[in-house]
């Protein structure tokens, strides 16, 4: 199972009930990062994220310019990206080569420690403990829909939405290969930034399921119209 495919049946498991349940045990806390706080009370719970939901349409309205501007096509895209200073690390076998810390083709955020020293020596990018966001790809060709899926977060975290600071991804690592045991005593700001990484996840599994769907819709059109006679 690709990684595509196991966001999607990940998200189709997740039942926001469960965060919001885990939350729901933090009573008198308080939650905050650059766009959205979150407010919990012994009988309340409030997030205040009218800033974030602001951003949340104008990268869906942005990437979507960009989407087709780009024609969709994977390499216009990395090169767009490559534009705006992240880094594109093309390997072979790269899929092997991020395999031993637990990484996937694509979109890297942010690491530390002995994971980033290691994304630093393949990158080439210098001895750190730390590194920045990147891409890594395996040469060849690239499937677009996954490629959607990974510039739709990499532009997410262009415009600071909340969720991909390294702990927040961290976390969101651990409850994606469902090991849900290390998150039993997380406090009030590491289930608030694990949620704020799910829904930027999310999002971008939902626009690239979209423009997956509009483009077979367009395509059976044509089908049809092709067919001669069809009642389109």
């Amino acid at each position: 199972m690709n990684t595509f495919q196991k966001i999607i049946y990940f998200f189709l498991e997740i039942q926001e009930r469960k965060l919001t349940k885990k939350l729901s045990r933090h009573f008198k806390s308080s939650s905050s990062n650059s766009t959205s706080k979150t407010v919990l009370s012994s009988n309340v719970t409030m997030t205040l994220t009218s800033k974030t939901e602001q951003n949340i349409e104008l990268v869906r309205k942005n990437v979507t310019d960009i989407v087709r501007n780009c024609e969709n096509n994977p390499e216009k895209l990395l090169k767009y990206i490559e534009s705006k200073g992240t880094k594109i690390v093309k390997l072979d076998n790269a899929d092997k080569i991020l395999s031993v810390i637990k990484e996937e083709e694509g979109l890297i955020t942010q690491l530390e420690g002995i994971e980033a020293l290691y994304i630093n020596a393949i990158a080439k990018s210098g001895f750190s403990l730390k590194s920045k966001p990147l891409f890594i790809m395996r040469n060849g060709a690239v499937d677009p829909y996954y490629m959607l899926h990974q510039f739709y977060k990499w532009y997410s975290l262009e415009m600071k939405l909340p969720g991909f600071d390294y702990m927040s991804q961290k976390l969101f690592k651990i409850y994606l290969n469902s090991d849900t045991a290390l998150l039993s005593n997380l406090n009030l700001d590491e289930m608030t930034g694990l949620k704020e990484a799910i829904n930027r996840d999310q999002e971008a599994t939902t626009f690239a399921l979209e423009i997956a769907k509009a483009k077979e819709g367009s395509k059976k059109v044509l089908e049809k119209m092709q067919d001669g006679g069809a009642n389109i």
